[in-house]
């Protein structure tokens, strides 16, 4: 199939702005797929952070790193991705998001439309002109309707000035498909 789904092209986008030495945000590391994909295109001399609610997430995507050899370009932070102002001062080119519940873990622990949306503004501050928030809403099964809801309602009153919003989605194909959201900064 030429055309991919919402996690494939989100790597593809991450591929086209993220440079070796940039500081990036897994808002959502989950068992550390992302974290790594995110680890790999940064290089030795970029930096990764890596958010997540659960301890279980955070020991799956240290143990993923160490795998890999690249926990040493990452920095781990049990909180949610809404705080995360409070880690990360420096300019950041891309914030990565995989919402709903964690693959193998309770569906009772998922992300939330409201703390998701005050992380979006937050990642839009942090990040640089032409940066890119990347957003993978999982929403079939028994969670995430509620989140996909509030963000599809939201997203739209973003200023366009400041950011611009583009949604994509397969409008045939059963069983809830992942709906990709990337917001550009441009100001």
């Amino acid at each position: 199939m030429i055309l991919q789904q919402a996690l494939h092209q989100s790597h593809e986008y991450a591929k086209k702005v993220v440079r070796k030495g940039d500081t990036v945000i897994d808002a959502t590391c989950g068992n550390g797929h992302d974290t790594l994909f995110l680890a790999g295109l940064v290089g030795d001399s970029g930096k990764v952070y890596a958010f997540d609610i659960q301890k279980e997430a955070l020991c799956n995507t240290r143990k993923r790193l160490l795998d890999g050899g690249m926990i040493n370009r990452c920095t781990l932070i049990h909180d949610g991705h809404e705080n995360m102002h409070r880690y990360i001062k420096e300019p950041v080119k891309l914030v990565m998001f995989n919402l709903g519940y964690r693959p193998g873990g309770d569906h009772a622990i998922c992300t939330k439309g409201e703390t998701t949306f005050k992380a979006i503004r937050t990642a839009l501050d942090l990040l640089v002109v032409n940066g890119l928030i990347v957003l993978v809403i999982y929403h079939g099964g028994d969670s995430g309707f509620e989140e996909r809801d509030y963000l599809l309602k939201e997203l739209p009153n973003l200023d366009s000035t400041r950011a611009v919003v583009m949604m994509t989605n397969f409008i045939n194909l059963p069983n809830n498909p992942p709906i990709l959201v990337c917001i550009e900064k441009i100001r």
